[in-house]
Protein backbone atom coordinates (compact mmCIF):
# COMPACT_ATOMS: atom_id res chain seq x y z
CA UNK A 1 0.00 0.00 0.00
CA UNK A 2 1.48 3.57 -0.94
CA UNK A 3 0.88 5.91 2.00
CA UNK A 4 -1.29 8.75 1.10
CA UNK A 5 0.71 11.59 0.19
CA UNK A 6 1.07 15.65 1.77
CA UNK A 7 -1.87 17.78 1.21
CA UNK A 8 -0.85 20.46 1.45
CA UNK A 9 2.95 22.38 1.92
CA UNK A 10 2.48 25.41 4.28
CA UNK A 11 6.11 26.74 4.26
CA UNK A 12 9.69 26.04 3.07
CA UNK A 13 12.63 28.03 4.15
CA UNK A 14 15.56 26.54 2.05
CA UNK A 15 18.39 25.08 3.60
CA UNK A 16 16.38 24.90 6.94
CA UNK A 17 12.76 23.77 7.75
CA UNK A 18 9.70 23.19 6.37
CA UNK A 19 5.97 22.41 7.17
CA UNK A 20 3.35 20.58 5.69
CA UNK A 21 -0.26 19.37 6.56
CA UNK A 22 -2.19 16.08 5.87
CA UNK A 23 -5.13 15.03 6.28
CA UNK A 24 -6.30 11.64 7.29
CA UNK A 25 -10.07 10.56 5.85
CA UNK A 26 -11.97 8.20 7.13
CA UNK A 27 -12.26 6.33 3.93
CA UNK A 28 -8.43 5.26 4.27
CA UNK A 29 -8.83 1.65 3.51
CA UNK A 30 -5.86 0.97 6.44
CA UNK A 31 -8.95 1.10 8.64
CA UNK A 32 -10.82 -1.44 7.92
CA UNK A 33 -8.21 -3.38 9.99
CA UNK A 34 -5.78 -0.97 11.87
CA UNK A 35 -8.55 -1.17 13.90
CA UNK A 36 -12.37 -1.79 13.46
CA UNK A 37 -13.52 -0.46 16.59
CA UNK A 38 -10.71 2.17 17.26
CA UNK A 39 -9.59 2.77 13.67
CA UNK A 40 -5.89 4.60 14.28
CA UNK A 41 -3.65 5.61 11.54
CA UNK A 42 -0.51 3.47 11.77
CA UNK A 43 2.99 4.74 13.03
CA UNK A 44 4.75 3.55 10.40
CA UNK A 45 2.37 5.87 7.98
CA UNK A 46 3.37 8.79 10.43
CA UNK A 47 6.80 8.04 10.15
CA UNK A 48 6.38 8.07 6.37
CA UNK A 49 4.83 11.60 6.16
CA UNK A 50 7.82 13.18 7.54
CA UNK A 51 10.31 11.48 5.43
CA UNK A 52 8.03 12.77 2.47
CA UNK A 53 8.28 16.29 3.94
CA UNK A 54 11.87 16.17 4.53
CA UNK A 55 12.58 14.47 0.49
CA UNK A 56 10.54 17.55 -0.79
CA UNK A 57 12.58 20.06 1.78
CA UNK A 58 16.18 18.25 0.65
CA UNK A 59 15.16 18.37 -2.96
CA UNK A 60 13.64 21.69 -3.03
CA UNK A 61 17.65 22.63 -2.36
CA UNK A 62 19.06 20.50 -5.27
CA UNK A 63 16.44 18.98 -6.89
CA UNK A 64 17.97 15.41 -6.25
CA UNK A 65 15.46 12.82 -4.75
CA UNK A 66 16.06 12.02 -0.87
CA UNK A 67 14.36 8.92 0.54
CA UNK A 68 13.87 7.99 4.40
CA UNK A 69 17.11 5.56 5.38
CA UNK A 70 15.99 5.38 8.79
CA UNK A 71 14.80 7.19 11.52
CA UNK A 72 16.36 7.59 15.68
CA UNK A 73 14.50 8.27 18.86
CA UNK A 74 11.03 8.30 17.38
CA UNK A 75 8.19 8.79 19.78
CA UNK A 76 4.44 8.60 19.64
CA UNK A 77 2.86 10.11 21.94
CA UNK A 78 -0.94 10.22 20.89
CA UNK A 79 -2.90 8.42 18.30
CA UNK A 80 -3.25 9.77 15.29
CA UNK A 81 -7.24 8.46 14.37
CA UNK A 82 -9.66 9.65 11.36
CA UNK A 83 -10.46 12.96 10.76
CA UNK A 84 -7.25 14.64 12.67
CA UNK A 85 -5.33 16.71 10.24
CA UNK A 86 -2.06 16.22 10.78
CA UNK A 87 0.59 19.25 11.10
CA UNK A 88 3.90 17.93 9.95
CA UNK A 89 7.32 20.06 10.40
CA UNK A 90 11.16 18.98 9.54
CA UNK A 91 13.97 20.67 10.92
CA UNK A 92 17.96 20.20 8.80
CA UNK A 93 20.31 19.24 11.50
CA UNK A 94 23.08 17.92 9.36
CA UNK A 95 23.15 18.10 5.57
CA UNK A 96 26.30 16.35 3.43
CA UNK A 97 26.50 15.53 0.31
CA UNK A 98 25.07 12.07 -0.02
CA UNK A 99 23.13 12.39 3.44
CA UNK A 100 21.43 14.39 5.40
CA UNK A 101 19.80 14.34 9.15
CA UNK A 102 16.49 16.25 10.30
CA UNK A 103 14.30 16.71 13.79
CA UNK A 104 10.97 16.36 13.04
CA UNK A 105 7.47 16.52 14.70
CA UNK A 106 3.70 15.77 13.79
CA UNK A 107 1.23 18.03 15.46
CA UNK A 108 -2.57 17.16 15.92
CA UNK A 109 -4.93 20.24 17.21
CA UNK A 110 -1.64 21.72 18.64
CA UNK A 111 -0.64 18.58 20.53
CA UNK A 112 2.61 16.41 19.25
CA UNK A 113 1.56 13.06 18.94
CA UNK A 114 4.65 11.87 16.95
CA UNK A 115 8.33 12.99 16.88
CA UNK A 116 11.46 12.06 15.34
CA UNK A 117 15.33 13.23 16.98
CA UNK A 118 16.74 12.53 13.97
CA UNK A 119 15.17 11.18 10.40
CA UNK A 120 18.25 9.90 8.47
CA UNK A 121 17.88 10.52 4.45
CA UNK A 122 19.74 8.96 1.58
CA UNK A 123 20.36 11.25 -1.70
CA UNK A 124 18.91 8.40 -4.63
Amino acid sequence: MRPPTLDRIVSIEPGERATALRNVPHTLAIFDTHFPRRPVLPGVLVLASMGELAGVLLGGQDGAHWRLAGADRVRYRHFVQPGDQMEIEVKIMEHGDATAVLGSAVRVDGRVVTSAGALRMVRS
